[in-house]
């Protein structure tokens, strides 16, 4: 891989129309309302899982797992802004790749936004020339086809008409949840974590909060592993709901794929109503 140019990349090409696949819908999503579509609610990768990636509005990915998997080419091009929960690779696997599918082919540079921890760690160690292209530098430094934007914690972000704001939790890297809110509604997604604070003390302080998308990697069998990485299990999120707003619906993800038949038991025999398991595909209109 050259240093001058990332690798066999073709001259960059105006944008230009393209027809989008059969059923997929590219109509615009109403201001009005936040559209969420879960591209991938897994922490595993095998056939028919896809990694964590949720899209929100058409326009903005909450981690990147999955972009490149589950959207067409035409989708891709209208993805301006991935906003990272942390730099394990099960959560930008896509993004290098959706970085080349853009390169050249965009008015504007894909934004990569998080704390600065995140960051850092994605240049350090993805784009950097030798694992993959840094393409902070291509097609060139005054038009490249991504840009890092660090964000301070716990200060809202405006972006594409949604408001982010990034609160820290408690895995075994620097990690963040985030609130994300639209007009009249709220939501908020954990990120990997395993039991923690900050993040629910600001989903308390949500006006018209209507879901939380909650991780939950292992089954209760697992435990010792999840509490070692800083996951959660149906048992850990069960003692985590009284911290939550009450009634708002739980969704959980970043099921691990060989652990998902135990997990749903364990979910099921909880009893507990506002728990339900998320699977690919799945929209909501808030």
């Amino acid at each position: 891989m050259g240093h001058r140019r990332p690798f066999a990349l073709s001259r960059p090409r105006r944008a230009t129309a393209q027809t989008t696949r059969p059923g997929y819908n590219l109509r615009s999503v109403p201001r009005t309302s936040l559209a969420i579509r879960v591209l991938g609610p897994y922490g595993g990768s095998a056939p028919g899982y896809r990694l964590t990636t949720f899209l929100v509005d058409g326009e903005s990915a909450l981690d990147a797992g999955a972009l490149t998997d589950a959207l067409p080419l035409t989708a891709q091009r209208r993805v301006r802004r991935v906003f990272l929960t942390h730099a394990h690779f099960d959560h930008f696997a896509s993004l290098p790749f959706l970085a080349a599918n853009l390169y050249g082919r965009t008015n504007f540079a894909l934004e990569v936004i998080s704390p600065a921890p995140v960051v850092a760690a994605i240049r350090e160690h993805v784009f950097n020339q030798t694992t993959w292209p840094d393409f902070t530098r291509y097609p060139s430094r005054s038009r490249p086809t991504l840009r890092f934007r660090p964000v301070p914690e716990g200060k809202p972000v405006r972006a594409g008409g949604v408001t982010w704001t990034a609160f820290s939790v408690n895995h075994v890297v620097p990690a963040y949840g985030y609130t994300v809110s639209k007009k009249d509604a709220s939501v908020v997604f954990s990120g990997d974590t395993g039991p923690t604070e900050r993040l629910w003390e600001a989903a308390r302080r949500l006006r018209n909060l209507k879901a939380v998308f909650l991780e939950c990697s292992f089954s209760d069998g697992e435990e010792g592993v999840a509490v070692d990485s800083l996951h959660m299990t149906p048992a850990l999120v069960a003692r985590e709901l009284p911290k939550l707003p009450p009634k708002v619906p739980v969704y959980l993800y970043h099921l691990k794929p060989f652990s998902l038949s135990r997990i749903r038991r364990e979910i099921a025999a909880l009893k507990e109503p506002r728990l339900k398991l998320l699977e690919s595909e799945r929209s909501f209109r808030f």
